[in-house]
Formats: structure tokens, C-alpha cells, sequence
């Protein structure tokens, strides 16, 4: 019998799939059976313990674990539910808190509906309807991941809008933007092809004092705001940068759960996730996310001397195609700063020096800009006719090298065909062992099926080449956006130049001559005919 002093837990659970099932499993329709027969027998101190939208399959339910040290500490001598799925409904677990640990700890447990009351006896039923309890968690996880997986591949987004966005008051399964967090959103997003990375990013935004995500939230529902409210951190920038949800995409399945009992999320692999375009109004371009995106492949590191390289992470070597590292001290001056192969290692690595200076590519860069910029002012259907027509002589030139390397896969694929009769004969008349033929075939089988994957490859390749139409409208975009430029910026030199090759100087004449190869966004290299000189002097000098 209980002592006086000591607490009668009532324990009452409702999951939001138990809800489902009406009235009968109710917490007040619970906690009115447990009350009664609490007082009916006359339980001394009765307390409940109440978890309503709880799993029973998850153990780690706030009034549960409460319950459970009030056991611990011996404040508890009784445990009564309405029955043992009320319990959990995890087969393992309830089987240890009924075998094991509400006996060494003392704790009479009763459960009302399936007669069951530890102090008469073990009850020979009592593990087989937790086995059932436990086929019902299973088969209800099983119905909810089925519900869960259909609205998923119908591109419904399957979760809470993501920061910049909210629910549609018309349409709660539509996201609208959220202008206010929106800006903040594009500012870290500037930030980024500024040249800024992601702790950098979090300064900036401290010092500004920009609210948090958190303190945003907040903010919106009159909360008080957390202590620091200002306070970004790197891994949340980091996560606004990485979402496709910004260009208007629903992103689905990105993680996923091993078991209905295994609460902890895992990532999905990229392959794994369902992606459907345009479902909501974007908030970043596609076409600046992308650049972000290879930002962030090559990220930018200040030097000991806090200097950064305005084209770090976009030079590569001609020779090994190894980046170009920026090389700086702070007895340089700028003119002195300078970038060289990361393969160099002071004439002990395997590539030469690949030397330049930031003032000499700096210079290159922005003439470069100046011209081309010229050129579309001064005609501009002119300039990107020049530009496609250069674009396609040079796809051409590498459809047609691949067409005719098809061609060459597609007459060995021929001839191995021919092989394989000629040693399948073999293998029936005993010219070569049954060993040798298998053997010979498994390595021209390899070989046919890897002509033929490349074969497919050369087809895809040529199809999309035929069917493209070169766009120039981002590319315009960007010229307009930095009319008047007199220097270059980390955010000029991230959003016209993709990748910047630096080839070895060439000594021979006397003179030395170095080739760099500037590879823009939207265009790529481009080398203006001899045809096309525009008049630079009609330009007006605002314009730049």
C-alpha cells in the first residue's frame, strides 16, 4: 500500500494520430477515468502527468521524463494509466519500464482498460498488447510517411516558410515574401558577392544591428526578445545562402529519419530530394544564387596581414589547373602584392611560379570591362551577334572533334560484337577454355558498355548544343547595373568574371609576354573581331 506522503501518478497521453480516433482518447476523457478510479480506491496525493501531442513512440516527452525522476527521487509508489499504449508505444522500452524499472524502483503500475496491476501478478497478456500497441505505432508511422510522401511529390512545401517568407492568408499552403525579412535576405546575399564571407557577413549585420531570425520572429508575435538580439552567427548566414527556396523553388525530402523510432534527421542525399521550380515568388535571382554558390566553393580567406585578394579563388594555372594563392606581406606595398601557383612552392613543387601581380590583373580586368562595355554602348545587337557567333565557332569546333570521336567509339562497339561471336565459337568448339572465353568476354563487355555510356554522352552533348539559344539579357543586366564604374570592386569582379586563367610568361623574344584568359559570367572568353572597333571617343565619359 502507499504511504501517505507519497505521490499517485496519473498519467494521461495524447498523440495527434491518437486524436484522431474521437472523444474516447481524450485527455479530459482520461484524466475523468484516472480521477475516478483514483478516488474510488482511495489513492492517497493524486497528481497528473500530462503530455498531449506526444508520440508514444518518443520517450523523451517532458511530463514522462518528470514522472520518471519523481520515481527516482521516491516520490512515486503508484503509476496508473488507461491503458498501456497511454504508456508509450514503443515494444522494447514499455517492456523495460514495466519489467524492470517500475519494479526495482517499487512502483505499482495499472492499467485500467487492460486489467492490468502489477502488485497481483504478472499478467500474461500484458507483453503482447504492447507488441500490438507498438504494430499500431508502426502501421500509423507507415500511413503518416505515405500522406507525408504524396504531398512531398506533388510539390506541396512540407514544412514552415523559410525566412523572407510567410503563409498566405488566402492559401496557407502558399508561401508569399515577407518584405521586411526579404531585404535582410538580399543584403546578406549582396553581402556575399561583395567579396564577404559568411563571419564577415555576421559582423556586419551585428554592428548594424539587424534583428536575428529569432528576434524577428519575436518581434512579429510582441515576444520579448532574446538577450542578444542582434547577435548573427556564421552558420546562420551560411544556411540563408545555401537555401534554393529563395529563387522560388519548393525543396522536398532534403532529410529523413531511419525509423519511426528513430527520431534523430539525417541528410538526404541531393539525388534523393524532389525539387519543383517556380512555386513561389522569388526573393534572389537564379542567376545570383548561382554565382553565390561558386563563391562559396572558393572561398576567400584573409591573409596573416588581414588583406584579402580582389580575385582570390577565381585564378587558376594554365599548366596544372591549380588556383593561383594571393601572396602578400605587410612590408608590401600594393603594388607588390601578387598571385602565383599554389603548385610553385619555391621551385620544389610540381608546376613553375605562374607569377602576377594584382596591379598588372587589376588593370587587365578593367580594361577589359571598359572595352566590352563599349562595344554594347556602341552597338550593342552588334556585340552579342559577335559574341554567339564567337560562342558557337567554338562549340562547333568541339561538337565536331566529339562527333568524330563518337565515330571511332562506335566502330569498336562494331567490332567487338564481331569479337564476341568469334570467341563465343571459340568456347563451343574447344578452341579456347570455357575460363579464358569468360574471362576475354567480361573485358570486352566492360569495354563496349563504357564506348557506349560515352557514346550516349556525345549524343546529349550534341542535342543540347543543337537546341541552344545563347541568353544575354543577365549579361546586359549586369553592364547596366555598373554604368559609370571608374575601379573595380569585389562585387564588379564577382558578377562579370567566372574564372581567370594565368598562363607561364614567355621569354623566347627577349620580352616577356604572358597570356591571361578571362572567362566572363553569361558569355565566357570573349575576343572581339578585328571588324568590331567601336569609337570609344563618342562614348560619353559619364557613361563609365
Amino acid at each position: 500500500m502507499n504511504k501517505p506522503d507519497t505521490i499517485t501518478a496519473l498519467y494521461c497521453r495524447l498523440s495527434q494520430e491518437d486524436a484522431l480516433d474521437g472523444d474516447s482518447n481524450s485527455i479530459i476523457n482520461q484524466k475523468a477515468i484516472l480521477e475516478k478510479y483514483a478516488t474510488d480506491n482511495q489513492y492517497p496525493t493524486p497528481q497528473f502527468y500530462i503530455d498531449d501531442g506526444w508520440s508514444g513512440t518518443d520517450f523523451e516527452r517532458p511530463s514522462f521524463k518528470k514522472m520518471i525522476k519523481d520515481i527516482e527521487d521516491g516520490k512515486v509508489k503508484t503509476v496508473i494509466v488507461k491503458d498501456m499504449s497511454r504508456l508509450g508505444r514503443d515494444y522494447l522500452k514499455v517492456g523495460y519500464f514495466s519489467e524492470i524499472f517500475f519494479p526495482d524502483n517499487d512502483v505499482r503500475l495499472i492499467a485500467i482498460n487492460d486489467g492490468v496491476d502489477s502488485l497481483k501478478g504478472d499478467n500474461d497478456f500484458t507483453p503482447f498488447r504492447n507488441l500490438f500497441n507498438d504494430f499500431y505505432a508502426k502501421d500509423t508511422s507507415k500511413k503518416i510517411r505515405a500522406v507525408f510522401k504524396s504531398k512531398g511529390m506533388s510539390g506541396e512545401h512540407l514544412g514552415k516558410p523559410i525566412f523572407g517568407y510567410m503563409k498566405n492568408p488566402e492559401n496557407k499552403k502558399q508561401w508569399i515574401i515577407d518584405e521586411p525579412a526579404a531585404e535582410i535576405v538580399r543584403k546578406i546575399y549582396d553581402l556575399c558577392i561583395d567579396g564577404k564571407g559568411p563571419t564577415q557577413i555576421a559582423k556586419i549585420l551585428r554592428n548594424e544591428k539587424i534583428l536575428t531570425t529569432t528576434s524577428y520572429y519575436a518581434q512579429l508575435k510582441g515576444e520579448t526578445l532574446p538577450d542578444k538580439p542582434y547577435h548573427w552567427n556564421e552558420q546562420s548566414v551560411v544556411n540563408i545562402l545555401e537555401r534554393m527556396e529563395y529563387i522560388g523553388c519548393t525543396v522536398n525530402f532534403k532529410t529523413y529519419t531511419k525509423s519511426y523510432k528513430l527520431k534523430k534527421k539525417l541528410d538526404n542525399p541531393k539525388e534523393n530530394w524532389a525539387i519543383f521550380n517556380d512555386t513561389q515568388e522569388p526573393i534572389i535571382s537564379k542567376e545570383q544564387w548561382e554565382r553565390v554558390q561558386e563563391l562559396r566553393k572558393n572561398k576567400r580567406r584573409n591573409t596573416k596581414t588581414n588583406k584579402q585578394g580582389l580575385f582570390s579563388g577565381l585564378i587558376y594555372c594554365a599548366d596544372c589547373g591549380s588556383k593561383l594563392h594571393f601572396a602578400t606581406c605587410k612590408r608590401f606595398d600594393s603594388t607588390q602584392d601578387h598571385y602565383r601557383c599554389s603548385q610553385y612552392k619555391g621551385n620544389t613543387g610540381s608546376c613553375t611560379a605562374h607569377f602576377i601581380r594584382e596591379e598588372t590583373l587589376r588593370k587587365i580586368v578593367l580594361n577589359q570591362i571598359f572595352d566590352i562595355t563599349a562595344m554594347m554602348y556602341d552597338n550593342a545587337d552588334k556585340f552579342f551577334d559577335a559574341v554567339a557567333r564567337q560562342k558557337i565557332d567554338e562549340q562547333a569546333k568541339e561538337i565536331q572533334d566529339k562527333k568524330k570521336q563518337m565515330a571511332k567509339f562506335q566502330k569498336r562497339i562494331t567490332e567487338l560484337d564481331k569479337i564476341f561471336k568469334r570467341i563465343y565459337e571459340d568456347d563451343i568448339t574447344g578452341v579456347i577454355s570455357h575460363e579464358r572465353f569468360l574471362k576475354l568476354s567480361a573485358e570486352y563487355e566492360s569495354e563496349q558498355t563504357d564506348l557506349q555510356n560515352q557514346v550516349k554522352l556525345f549524343e546529349e552533348e550534341t542535342k543540347v548544343f543543337d537546341n541552344q539559344q545563347t541568353d544575354f539579357k543577365q549579361f546586359r543586366e549586369i553592364v547596366r547595373k555598373y554604368v559609370g564604374i571608374k575601379e573595380l570592386t569585389p562585387a564588379i569582379v564577382n558578377e562579370f568574371v567566372k574564372k581567370i586563367i594565368v598562363h607561364a610568361p614567355d621569354k623566347s623574344s627577349g620580352h616577356r609576354v604572358q597570356k591571361i584568359q578571362i572567362i566572363f559570367n553569361f558569355i565566357g572568353e570573349f575576343a572581339p573581331p578585328k571588324e568590331f572597333v567601336p569609337d570609344k571617343k563618342k562614348i560619353p565619359q559619364d557613361f563609365f
